[in-house]
């Protein structure tokens, strides 16, 4: 069954989901603050256990508060990757492996992705999370690093989106991945078409 929550502010995880140890206090704040800020969650998360989760449009630095509330508010254990010089203290790798951050390596000669592919691979359970805008500012073209991660791996990439006209934070379906890389993401990308961000939407790919 699913988690069942004591308000609609955030979705419900399925029993797939990547967990962090339970925390009322972190739960209730989180989601106390998407309560102030007017906020809210629709969809649904698909119930698997690996995928990669991309957010669009990332048009400002309140993305990141409302995304933090959102992850405390479900409890749900998110992965990014975080430099490896980060975990050389044994306190912060301590809570930054809690918090699922990933130590890369830049200077491998696997590389960034081919590091977070192993990681996706190993682990029985992940939801790497990333922008694939890689910036605040509107850009032509994202960056496709999250799709050379999902294809490689072999999970499907799932949008998450923050609608700032609706105030809603909205999770879609599944995108399962082909071998034509700028067709994939030019088909994501339309699927952002309705979603504004607080200072830009995701443009368009040209026809």
């Amino acid at each position: 069954m699913s988690d069942a929550r004591d308000n609609d502010v955030v979705l419900a995880l399925p029993p797939s989901a990547p967990r962090m140890p339970r925390n009322r206090f972190l739960e209730g704040l989180g989601r106390g603050v998407l309560r102030l800020g007017g906020w809210r969650m629709v969809g649904a998360f698909p119930d698997l256990p690996k995928f990669v989760l991309i957010a669009a449009p990332h048009s400002s630095n309140w993305d990141g508060v409302w995304g933090v509330a959102v992850k405390l508010g479900m409890g749900v254990k998110l992965s990014i990757l975080g430099k490896d010089s980060l975990m050389r203290v044994p306190l912060l790798r301590a809570l930054l492996r809690w918090q699922g951050v990933i130590p890369v390596d830049r200077s491998s000669p696997h590389g960034v992705v081919g590091q977070a592919v192993e990681a996706i691979r190993s682990a029985d359970r992940m939801w790497y999370a990333m922008a694939p805008e890689g910036t605040r500012k509107r850009v032509e073209r994202w960056r496709p690093g999250f799709w050379h991660i999902a294809h490689d791996a072999g999970v499907p990439v799932v949008p998450a989106y923050f609608d700032y006209a609706n105030k809603v934070i909205g999770i879609g379906p599944p995108f399962e991945l082909t071998d034509d890389m700028h067709a994939d993401i030019a088909r994501i990308q339309r699927w952002y078409k309705p979603f504004k961000g607080r200072n830009h939407d995701v443009l368009q790919p040209k026809d």
